[in-house]
């Protein structure tokens, strides 16, 4: 896990990426971003997400 969160944070610096739809979903009208997106995203953002594979380090 460790070197596939490294590999994204390189990716991530070096462009960053429009959203797709494999990025969110809606739900209730709000959007909930999947795992994907968090990947791309590189670092976990502190919110609590549901999809986060960064296991809430920043919570």
């Amino acid at each position: 896990m460790k070197e596939e969160v490294e590999k994204v944070k390189q990716q991530r610096a070096t462009a960053i990426q429009p959203l797709t739809q494999e990025d969110f979903y809606t739900e209730n009208g709000r959007y909930v971003f999947t795992e994907a997106y968090h990947l791309k995203r590189g670092i976990c953002c502190g919110s609590g997400c549901r999809h986060c594979p960064y296991e809430h380090v920043n919570v």
